[in-house]
């Protein structure tokens, strides 16, 4: 169980450094005329990354603790931040990076590619930084790992 939870916890990191890092790529490449497998790699890997989170989540948020939907559980921050609002704004995010990568994917001129990539994955990144418990959320319990 900790293990599991460290792993999700700690795997946030590399998620969001492909996130982090295919948003500087787009920019860096957004007037270069060319979208290459490494760009479309690199988009892809921060996709994946996130599905592997959202799907160790889920795992998670049936085990741990930090989740319970009984009565009362909105006036509680921990139960209502783990039982909701991760969870939905979660879910939004990679959801929404799976439409971005599509779309980019789909679009023809390599600009627009990643101007798509920029926009979406920025948006996703905005999302995560919101719904992660950082551990200045000290009602909430989290952590750096």
């Amino acid at each position: 169980m900790g293990a599991l939870i460290h792993g999700h916890s700690g795997l946030r990191w590399v998620a969001l450094a492909l996130l982090v890092f295919a948003i500087v790529n787009a920019i860096l490449k957004l007037k270069s005329g060319k979208y290459e497998k490494g760009d479309k790699m690199l988009n892809l890997f921060a996709m994946v990354m996130l599905h592997i989170q959202i799907t160790l989540g889920i795992i998670v948020s049936f085990v741990s603790g930090k989740i319970s939907y009984a009565e009362g559980w909105m006036k509680n921050p921990q139960y209502r931040f783990f039982g909701l609002e991760h969870i939905l704004l979660m879910v939004i995010a990679v959801t929404l990076a799976t439409i971005g990568r599509k779309k980019a994917e789909k679009a023809l001129d390599p600009a627009k590619k990643h101007k798509t990539i920029l926009i979406w994955y920025t948006i996703v990144l905005i999302i995560i930084f919101a719904a992660i418990p950082w551990p200045f959320r000290t009602a909430l319990g989290g952590s750096w790992f």
